[in-house]
């Protein structure tokens, strides 16, 4: 059963970019005064709990974390929990409990998913000069908290609740999760070491940053690890840790999936290549290295399906080999524009699902890959014979040439998120 619920007291989700203010969006605004509403001009710390699908555990979390912070900060305190539409109605459970809690605030998010961004975009309603998270489980000891406050109340950038220090630890996981635990932290030692180093538990989801620290820095986060994101985008120099013991889920199911590994690898890559010298040079030429990753990524699966469709086509059932080029050539444009309207251009795509725009959209993918065709041929025997360049080589160049090219138009034309009327 939903509880009753005052929908219009419900935080509006904030969209466009993940950016935080140096000052809340309500003090900006001239709101942090108002009478009605005595808490917001007093509001110290903000703590954000992302949820999903925790129902049976938020009632009793709310309760904890209200009686632990009142103790220090008195009603200089706010719990924002943003949740993502939890089937179970994690959000109207939370809801009922403002007249109760009048420092709750509740966000429904009902257009983005993801515990990255739903920390986000609680931070950007949030009102405190320190900002922080902790799971919406019980897994987080809320008790924690006030090592975390004091740590940034003294001085520090950044407090970390890290299971790797002096009385840290994990209750009873299995061998082969600390295993994957360490490895993940290994392999992000090697790839991203200026940000992974700086920490003994960079996948803690538990932590305090000074709002001035991420003010202003666009973040561009990824799956469930944010802490990274902080720190690899953030102004970040003193960092503190405090040890806590990571608790067993009593209620609900785990969220724990390969997926998780999976996205942290590529927020590791994905920030290695943004911080480097490559990442460097697209941001003065604005333009999307990690987009255009995986438009190559999806353009080498179409030469694949291209090169093995034509030897099924023309070398095993015998059908002529222009013909069979043809065909080979078009199946491997439609998985490209398959894979890149899912993935590639997925962000911009969402929006535009009705069948006659994916059909439009389609149709300006075949004409772009076809001149593109084109200029590759004008290319190649520019390259080859006024330049004299070795014909391989400048097969290369042209193919590498005509990619870039292919992006950028597909980019501006096969999906642009505006209609031309």
């Amino acid at each position: 059963m939903v509880p009753t619920t005052n929908f219009q007291t419900l935080l509006p989700a904030p969209v466009g970019e993940f950016l935080i203010e140096p000052q809340s969006l309500e003090m900006q605004r001239g709101i942090g005064s108002d009478t009605n509403d005595p808490i917001s001009s007093r509001v110290e710390f903000s703590l954000v709990i992302p949820t999903y699908n925790e129902s049976k555990n938020i009632q009793r979390l709310v309760q904890i974390l209200s009686d632990t912070l009142a103790r220090v900060l008195g009603d200089r305190f706010e719990l924002i929990v943003v949740d993502d539409d939890s089937p179970d109605c994690t959000w109207a459970v939370a809801q009922a409990m403002v007249a109760d809690y009048p420092h709750l605030r509740v966000m429904r998010r009902q257009g983005e998913r993801g515990l990255s961004t739903a920390v986000i975009r609680g931070w950007q309603v949030a009102r405190g000069r320190f900002l922080g998270v902790i799971d919406g489980d019980l897994q987080h000891p809320p008790e924690t908290l006030l090592g975390l406050l004091d740590a940034v109340q003294n001085g520090a950038d950044l407090a970390v609740a890290s299971r790797h220090v002096d009385g840290g630890g994990v209750s009873t996981w299995s061998a082969l999760r600390r295993f994957l635990s360490r490895g993940a932290q290994l392999l992000g030692l090697v790839l991203l070491p200026g940000v992974i180093s700086r920490v003994s538990d960079p996948m803690s989801g538990y932590f305090l940053v000074r709002r001035e620290a991420i003010a202003d820095c666009l973040l561009n986060p990824l799956g469930y690890k944010i802490l990274i994101e902080v720190i690899g985008r953030g102004d970040i120099q003193q960092i503190a840790e405090v040890g806590y013991v990571f608790q067993e889920r009593q209620e609900g199911a785990s969220k724990v999936t390969w997926r998780q590994y999976r996205d942290y690898l590529h927020h590791l890559v994905r920030l290695r290549v943004e911080g480097g010298r490559i990442g460097q040079l697209t941001r003065r030429l604005d333009f999307p290295i990690g987009r255009f990753l995986r438009f190559g990524l999806v353009g080498l699966s179409g030469l694949v399906i291209d090169t093995a469709m034509l030897y099924l086509l023309h070398g095993l059932w015998g059908l002529g080999l222009t013909r069979s080029a043809i065909a080979a050539a078009e199946i491997a444009i439609v998985n490209n524009f398959l894979w890149n309207d899912r993935w590639t251009f997925g962000d911009m795509a969402k929006s535009q699902r009705q069948r006659g725009k994916m059909l439009k959209r389609f149709l300006k993918f075949n004409v772009i890959c076809l001149m593109g065709l084109i200029l590759k041929v004008l290319l190649l025997n520019f390259l080859f014979g006024v330049l004299q360049i070795n014909p391989y080589v400048a097969n290369v160049l042209a193919i590498a040439i005509v990619t870039v090219w292919n992006f950028w138009v597909n980019l501006k034309l096969s999906w642009r998120t505006s209609d031309v009327c």
